[in-house]
């Protein structure tokens, strides 16, 4: 293979190194790769891993546990750097940092996935194999330049981050959930389920929860919407929040759980932790898959169950999306009020539908009437979310439910978003309207002691806009 130095020579130009600075790191939609280029690319994790293998044999990894992290890092770095001098490689002390940077992520954090993660705009990571990595930024999708060495180099980085919590991914267990120290959601899938190399998607989660007047900021949302939505909620309203993949689900949920008052109980159950709750009384439960003998699951119906033994004052499901449905109902109709969760659906109608659905899961055999009556006396409002044509996360209505006619559970729309036209840049250009029908929660409203503007209720004064 030669030595480091004269691979290094070879390139001819320092071009493979650029393509990781994270400035140069995002390429648009299409990535056009010359035979040089890839070559060079080739070349550079060649000499890369024999850097890295370098590393390890130089490091007591029992003195190196004992290190605080910054003096961990910084001698990793001087132990990089120390070994690109010697390869003599022809590189500028900026390159040299860049190189060293890359070998620290290899041995403490995600290798080529760590600027990514260190970019706060990009939103979503996906790998489809050692040789594509998108992200999404700003609701669009982006080809980068990040490459892995193979696909070893992945199912490599794919295990640490699955052991790091507790989790496991092998041909016997090939696919796994998790989170990043940082709560961001990480989805893995390797062979024999994935044919062209692992599958890697890491959700992005902001370190700073977005606030209400951020939705308001960003036209998720109008004011006249988040002043309702906070009276419901602390009016102690059973909320359902629906919506599409990618649709803001979650984000919402979290916004809508920072209207309750800080003297309530709240118990959180989620497969995969992603809640950034505020308040000072929260315990966060989180359910836990089978071990490599397959026993010792704890399935969401059981965290439901167990969190009706804990006082809760309200309880927040992540996503139902199995038999504890049945469970999560119960509850909100057992003296567990303004409890709330999320469930994918298009519209409301599917919404109602789908809970319908789960809960023949839950293996219980109850008539639809009854099951009906049931959804109705649990649940006050369903909040729509979508992802629009143009990337934006948009709350396109809040539904009432409001009875049962015959066989049918009636809802009335409270507020809507009308689709008007996109412009030249494809962006939507809608407004949101309340439709003119006072909900019937209202009253429940008032008697909680809150304040409720009737004018928001009302079209031509509601200040609806465009957006």
């Amino acid at each position: 293979m030669g030595s480091l130095k004269s691979q290094m020579v070879s390139w001819g130009d320092r071009t493979a190194l650029q393509h990781f600075e994270a400035d140069k790191m995002i390429i648009g939609s299409e990535m056009n790769e010359e035979k040089g280029d890839s070559a060079k690319l080739n070349d550079y994790f060649v000499i890369k891993n024999q850097l890295h293998q370098k590393m390890l044999d130089k490091i007591d990894l029992k003195q190196a546990e004992a290190l605080p992290p910054d003096q961990l890092k910084q001698q990793l770095r001087l132990i990089a750097l120390s070994l690109i001098a010697e390869a003599a490689l022809p590189l500028n002390e900026t390159e040299q940092e860049n190189l060293a940077r890359d070998l620290q992520n290899e041995i403490l954090g995600l290798g080529p996935l760590e600027p990514l993660l260190a970019d706060t705009t990009i939103t979503e990571i996906m790998v489809n194999g050692p040789r594509k990595v998108f992200v999404e930024r700003r609701g669009k999708v982006e080809l980068t330049a990040i490459r892995f060495f193979d696909n070893a180099h992945l199912l490599k980085i794919i295990d640490r981050i699955v052991s790091r919590a507790g989790r496991r991914i092998d041909e016997a267990s090939p696919m796994a959930d998790a989170r990043l120290p940082d709560g961001s959601r990480v989805n893995a899938v390797i062979a024999p389920l994935s044919l062209d190399g692992a599958s890697l998607t890491i959700r992005r989660f902001a370190k700073i929860p977005l606030k209400i007047p951020d939705l308001i900021e960003k036209n998720a949302l109008n004011a006249d919407m988040a002043d309702f939505l906070s009276c419901i909620v602390k009016a102690k309203a059973n909320i359902v929040v629906s919506g599409g993949t990618g649709s803001g689900k979650t984000t919402l949920l979290n916004i809508l759980s920072s209207f309750i008052p800080p003297n309530e109980r709240i118990i959180t159950l989620e497969d995969t932790a992603e809640l950034q709750l505020q308040q000072i009384h929260v315990v966060r439960l989180e359910s836990r898959p089978a071990n490599i003998e397959d026993k010792g699951a704890i399935p969401m119906r059981a965290l439901v169950r167990n969190s009706l033994r804990m006082r809760p004052d309200r309880i927040v499901v992540g996503e139902v999306r199995g038999g504890e449905v049945i469970d999560m109902l119960q509850a909100m109709n057992t003296g567990h009020s303004g409890s709330m969760t999320t469930v994918h659906a298009n519209n409301a109608r599917d919404a109602l539908g789908r809970l319908e659905n789960l809960f023949g899961m839950s293996g219980l055999q109850l008539p639809l009437p009854a099951l009906r009556q049931q959804i109705v006396s649990a649940v006050d409002f369903i909040v729509q979310t979508a992802r629009m044509a143009d990337g934006t996360r948009k709350v396109i209505g809040i539904s009432e439910i409001t009875g049962m006619e015959g066989d049918i559970i009636t809802m009335q729309d409270i507020f809507t978003f009308d689709v008007q036209t996109a412009d030249a840049d494809g962006n939507v250009i809608g407004q949101f309207n309340p439709t003119g029908v006072r909900p019937r929660f209202a009253e429940k409203i008032v008697r909680s002691g809150l304040k409720l503007n009737p004018a928001m209720f009302t079209p031509s004064l509601s200040g609806g806009r465009i957006v």
